[in-house]
């Protein structure tokens, strides 16, 4: 790696990596990605509330499914998500018009981590990639073009970004569509049974409701979406290929809104294409009174400061490059068993179905008893429960603390039920056999109690 001793003219050629991605670039892709960031972040905390989600997930619950080692969190489960998410409206409408942008953008993102770590009933992978963003987001100098802090004085006004600063974006989106396009590639997806499924149930939708029942158009789905995940990133690096890859992500993501309504996550999706177009043209387009970059001279890069972001960024993507693959080392198939298969970009490949309920026993006496989970929870708490071994084991644990507070010294709790994967036969999925309250949940191993796929469980 060089080190720059002499200034150097922007967009001089520099061999080291270290350079190259501390060379200075025009910022007009980061400063537009910030208002539509903004604009759509506040639209999910406003949304949330408006439509109900929020006092579905976080108010109407005795308990919601926390990422296990987070529990500490449930203090915030109740009203007070209201003022969590009303307040990630304001702080996302702050970050739009880039004012106090350092302030709003980390509040943000600690109230969209802790939103995202309380609850996984709702879980999606989308929900994990904006907290990424977030985080990414609250490094980025995104305030130094048509925002409120410069017209205030707040940040000095500045044309031009590290090219790091968005290189980043590209990186991270080159690692969810590869892996996404990767895990497409498993039996019953290729077979179209879960394409099947779903489109089954939307043939009531207005106009495409018919179309979906196709198979031919079933079969572009699946082929199609192997094939965009796969390609939509060289696609859109490559100049010439540019405008048919962003023609093809606009349609993509406009369809899976318009049939799986997925949120705000397709129009993020589109707005981060906004990385694959040269500054210049962005500039031309959206910030005509904007200066043109010209050569000027550059700040020097420190060797330590270009050396620590190279490790640390290193260490961050091969993080991000680890869990998609993190599976391989738990025994069993990860559809099935489930571990490992948040936070890999496994986005909307399977549908499950299933049911539990609770056989509790009374050590001291012996007396047994049925517990069932509706008792306690939601409806589509209750669904994710039956399928979800993770959140089997919490719940174990929760119904033993209920009962040790009702009187009862030492109780065990066995999980009794069976899931369907993909539409095929139902199959236990626990042991129903092992009390829960006597089992750790390891993270990094396979849990012995949960059998590791359909053909190798055995009927209660």
């Amino acid at each position: 790696m060089k080190i720059l001793t002499q200034p150097r003219q922007l967009g001089q050629k520099d061999r080291s990596l270290s350079g190259w991605l501390t060379t200075s670039v025009d910022n007009s892709p980061l400063i537009l990605f910030r208002v539509a960031f903004g604009l759509l972040i506040a639209a999910e905390g406003g949304g949330a509330i408006a439509t109900g989600w929020v006092r579905n997930v976080f108010v109407e619950p005795e308990f919601t499914f926390n990422f296990i080692g987070f529990s500490f969190l449930q203090l915030l489960v109740g009203e007070t998500m209201y003022m969590v998410y009303g307040l990630m409206a304001v702080t996302g409408i702050m970050v739009m018009l880039g004012f106090r942008y350092r302030l709003a953008i980390l509040t943000y993102t600690v109230l969209w981590t802790v939103s995202y770590l309380l609850q996984k009933t709702s879980y999606n992978n989308h929900y994990y990639l904006l907290m990424l963003l977030c985080w990414i987001m609250v490094l980025m100098p995104a305030n130094r073009y048509y925002s409120l802090d410069v017209r205030q004085g707040y940040v000095k006004k500045s044309v031009t970004c590290p090219r790091w600063c968005i290189v980043i974006f590209g990186a991270q989106l080159l690692i969810v569509y590869t892996f996404a396009s990767l895990a497409k590639w498993y039996p019953d997806w290729l077979a179209g049974v879960p394409i099947q499924l779903w489109f089954a149930s939307k043939a009531d939708f207005w106009l495409i409701g018919p179309l979906l029942q196709k198979d031919w158009v079933q079969t572009a789905v699946i082929y199609g979406g192997i094939a965009f995940d796969g390609l939509i990133i060289p696609a859109l690096l490559w100049k010439r290929t540019r405008p048919f890859a962003f023609a093809a992500a606009l349609f993509f993501h406009g369809f899976n809104s318009a049939v799986f309504h997925i949120g705000i996550f397709p129009y993020l999706a589109i707005a981060l294409c906004i990385f694959f177009f040269p500054g210049e043209q962005v500039r031309q387009k959206f910030f005509k009174r904007k200066p043109l970059v010209t050569p000027e001279i550059q700040a020097q890069t420190s060797y330590t400061i270009a050396t620590w972001m190279l490790v640390l960024g290193g260490l961050y993507f091969l993080w991000q490059v680890y869990l998609p693959l993190r599976h391989y080392l738990y025994e069993g198939n990860v559809f099935w068993t489930e571990e490992g298969h948040r936070m890999s970009w496994r986005m909307m490949l399977r549908t499950k179905s299933g049911s539990v309920r609770f056989k509790m026993e009374d050590l001291k006496t012996g007396e047994t008893w049925w517990v069932e989970p509706r008792d306690y929870l939601t409806s589509k708490q209750a669904r994710k429960l039956a399928t979800h071994p993770d959140m089997i084991w919490q719940f174990s644990q929760f119904l033993e603390k209920k009962y040790r507070n009702q009187g009862y010294e030492d109780v065990a709790v066995y999980a009794h039920g069976s899931v369907s994967l993909n539409g095929h036969p139902h199959s236990p999925l626990v042991d129903s056999s092992v009390d829960l309250t006597t089992v750790s949940w390891e993270p990094f191993r396979h849990a012995t109690w949960i059998y590791p796929d359909r053909d190798r469980s055995t009927p209660d």
